[in-house]
């Protein structure tokens, strides 16, 4: 990691009037949680899949809650849990003392579906998932166009990656599924994403002639909403951006670039400006 980069991402934070905080799947890596990089990846964290030949794509398909539902709910179900139980790493606040010590107006957005922002503490307010959240639900035939909270405990066979009882819609009994943009997704109910959305847009006018400083952490190319909103972010006037990433972190200047994982460079970052 440059060490220029780092001290330059500092000064950019120390002089901050406002930050976004944008992030993928390379968030979650140092809490332990797998990116499901390439199919190598996803069946190295789930190797049941690997010997039914499922790919990442294929199982994050929302046509499984309709012809198999225990088989759909056995991945979300196992990743429901697995979220659930996993703690953010220490990064998450390292952003937040940066927040708290500098009195920044600040907004994130994610592609994750984990909902480790909020568990982290972050303002659920002040969050946008743009792919939706695993921890909340809608029906699969969305009869009322309703969302709610997934309060289930879901028990699912790790053998065969089948959940013993999938959720039900509570107005139709019918079966219910994650509220997450999946794959060839034509059902999905984005009206909780689109009040996130637009309170990201009210702050974004509210912080218009502010010096805005984006931090990207994790986020690939694969499927690069997030780098594209990073760019689109930065091209504002006063903006700057940091993309933190260990394999893909090139970004035009002036904007930096930090080759490393979210956690180490957060700390470097931290070091420097305690300097």
């Amino acid at each position: 990691m440059n060490s220029q980069a780092v001290s330059e991402a500092a000064e950019l934070i120390r002089n901050a009037q406002a930050l976004v905080i944008t992030a993928g799947a390379g968030m979650g890596v140092d809490s332990g949680l797998p990116d499901f990089r390439g199919d190598e990846g996803f069946w190295n964290a789930y190797p049941p899949y690997r010997r039914l030949g499922v790919s990442f794509i294929e199982m994050a398909n929302p046509e499984h809650f309709s012809r198999d539902p225990e088989f759909g709910w056995g991945f979300y179900g196992h990743r429901l849990n697995l979220y659930r139980a996993t703690q953010p790493h220490a990064g998450f606040g390292l952003l937040q003392e940066w927040i708290a010590q500098q009195a920044l107006p600040y907004f994130v957005v994610t592609s994750n579906v984990d909902g480790q922002f909020q568990k982290a503490g972050f303002d659920w307010e002040r969050v946008y998932e743009v792919h939706g959240s695993i921890h909340h639900l809608q029906c699969l035939r969305d009869c009322d166009g309703e969302i709610w909270g997934c309060r289930e405990d879901l028990v699912v066979d790790e053998a065969s990656m089948r959940a013993q009882e999938v959720p039900r819609c509570p107005d139709c009994g019918g079966v219910a599924r994650p509220n997450i943009l999946m794959f060839g997704d034509g059902a999905w109910n984005p009206s909780r994403s689109d009040e996130q959305a637009a309170g990201f847009e009210r702050f974004l006018r509210e912080v218009r002639d502010e010096r805005l400083v984006i931090v990207e952490m994790g986020a690939g190319s694969s499927i690069p909403t997030i780098r594209h909103l990073t760019e689109q972010l930065a091209a504002r006037p006063q903006s700057r951006a940091v993309r933190i990433n260990p394999r893909e972190s090139d970004i035009r200047s002036p904007h930096l670039s930090l080759e490393a994982g979210s956690l180490e460079a957060l700390q470097a970052i931290f070091r420097q400006l305690a300097v």
